[in-house]
């Protein structure tokens, strides 16, 4: 994905007592594909057999036919994944499996814990031995530690030692359970199909398997469902404080999905239409940045009168080029994904949308690319706030030296994207579109606020620290090699 782009944190799905689990995991995680397109993978569980398949790479590459007919079973999880945490690797392909004293177990997470760091070189202390860098192993480690007696003590006792943002599909021999993090960072809903169970991360994939929508998993709630039907455990009763991700309706959910009773689509929409209140331009078309900023450009158009045009045509197909070009192709990662029908823009004052600007080049090639197919004028308009801070929740939004709105003023920015004019959604404006409570949002990358506390600088050491001792181990490794090699 472009760097000028925060990148997706993960998908999540799992289906109880379906004799096709495997196949309808494989459409539900095709569904949520632009949560992530690192690694995808499915573990199934037939009579209490676990089966995996994972691998790098896009959902349709990653299964065939032949790989689903070998995943036999009526209970399933599966997993896409952009890495938030823990590198671009096969090992770190979730969903993850351990088979312990309590049996087989499978996890696949969406988000990313504050405390993983800390939670892990406690559990390292312990004797505990990781195959993967991920958080979501942490959460494996915890869960078959001896805690108190009973399964459900122990799965309350874990999520209430991790923190940061989690929603989870865990698959037992006997059980599938979902579990969303008491602040409700990341979206996580309850479906069916028939009489089968599903959870996924987003209605999207519900309406491709023909699922019916039940209700979203609330905060702080561990949902377990086994055959006797669908059971409920609220972890944090006494938690108030909700903040889920207002980037899921900016960017990240698909237009199709339905969060907190909110169609995504109506709400950019209406982010669209808010931006033109807060900033009436003389203009002459409405241009979208798509797919990101189509239905907020609409909702412009709308609302100031202004034709929408859909001026840049994007390129579905891209993949990574064996040539690397040079001087011969100009600005040839930009162009490649967004070509300009120069015809719709020509001597016109040209209004563009989009729904972010982190670092800013993309957004800059964009407008010289209108002006140098003859528009008068560029605008930007972008339908968020400014990005002021990173994400430490599971997107990944650079530090700050990094972001643009960070270090510069509008009229710096104005001036280094080569715009005749520039501005951004109001915070207030932005709640106001979703129509949902302002203390219901995490709007940290915006002003800084951060929900759940977080400590870089512990965290940072504590990574440092075992960045040494695995320098020091290959090190010693090395030298094992090269003196097996001499004598």
């Amino acid at each position: 994905m472009n760097q000028d782009y925060p990148k997706h944190y993960c998908g999540v799905f799992g289906i109880f007592g379906h004799p096709h689990a495997a196949e309808l995991t494989y459409y539900g995680l095709y569904a949520l594909q632009h949560r992530g397109q690192e690694s995808a993978g499915i573990v199934v569980c037939d009579d209490q057999q676990f089966c995996a398949h994972r691998g790098m790479g896009v959902v349709s590459q990653v299964f065939d036919s032949d790989v689903l007919s070998r995943l036999k079973g009526s209970m399933a999880v599966g997993h896409t994944r952009y890495s938030t945490t823990g590198a671009s690797h096969f090992r770190n392909a979730q969903p993850l499996t351990v088979d312990c004293k309590r049996g087989q177990i499978a996890i696949a997470h969406n988000g990313n814990l504050t405390n993983a760091a800390k939670l892990r070189e406690e559990l390292e202390s312990a004797g505990s031995i990781f195959q993967t860098t991920v958080d979501s192993e942490i959460i494996l480690h915890m869960m078959v530690q001896p805690m108190q007696s009973g399964h459900e003590n122990n799965l309350v006792e874990t999520v209430r030692r991790i923190e940061g943002a989690y929603s989870l599909v865990i698959m037992t021999e006997h059980e599938l359970i979902g579990i969303r993090d008491p602040f409700g960072f990341r979206p996580l809903s309850i479906g069916k199909v028939g009489e089968s169970w599903v959870l996924a991360s987003e209605t999207c994939a519900f309406d491709l398997i023909h699922a019916e929508f039940v209700r979203d998993v609330e905060p702080g709630e561990i949902v377990i469902i086994d055959k006797k039907g669908l059971r409920s455990i609220q972890a944090f009763p006494d938690q108030t404080r909700r903040a889920f991700c207002i980037f899921e309706y900016i960017y990240f959910a698909r237009p199709d999905s339905t969060i907190a009773d909110r169609n995504v689509y109506k709400v950019r929409v209406e982010m669209g239409r808010q931006l033109a209140r807060e900033n009436r331009i003389s203009a002459d078309v409405v241009v979208p940045v798509p797919d990101s900023g189509n239905c907020a450009a609409l909702g412009y158009s709308l609302e100031a009168g202004i034709p929408f045009e859909m001026a840049f045509v994007r390129n579905h197909y891209v993949g990574r080029s064996f040539l690397q070009p040079t001087e011969l192709i100009r600005d040839f990662n930009v162009r490649v994904k967004l070509n300009l029908i120069a015809e719709l823009v020509k001597d016109k004052r040209v209004i563009i949308v989009d729904d972010s600007i982190v670092r800013g080049t993309t957004s800059k090639a964009r407008v010289n690319n209108l002006k140098e197919a003859g528009a008068k004028e560029v605008h930007v308009l972008v339908s968020c706030p400014p990005h002021m801070n990173p994400c430490v929740y599971g997107i990944d939004f650079p530090d700050r030296s990094k972001l643009m709105a960070a270090n510069y003023s509008l009229e710096q920015i104005r001036d280094y994207l080569n715009a005749d004019s520039l501005a951004y959604l109001s915070p207030e404006g932005l709640v106001k579109s979703t129509g949902l409570p302002r203390d219901g949002f995490c709007m940290a990358c915006f002003n800084g606020e951060y929900p759940v506390p977080y400590d870089p600088l512990i965290a940072k050491n504590i990574m440092e620290r075992r960045r040494e001792r695995v320098e020091s181990l290959g090190d010693a490794l090395a030298l094992e090699e090269r003196q097996r090699r001499l004598f």
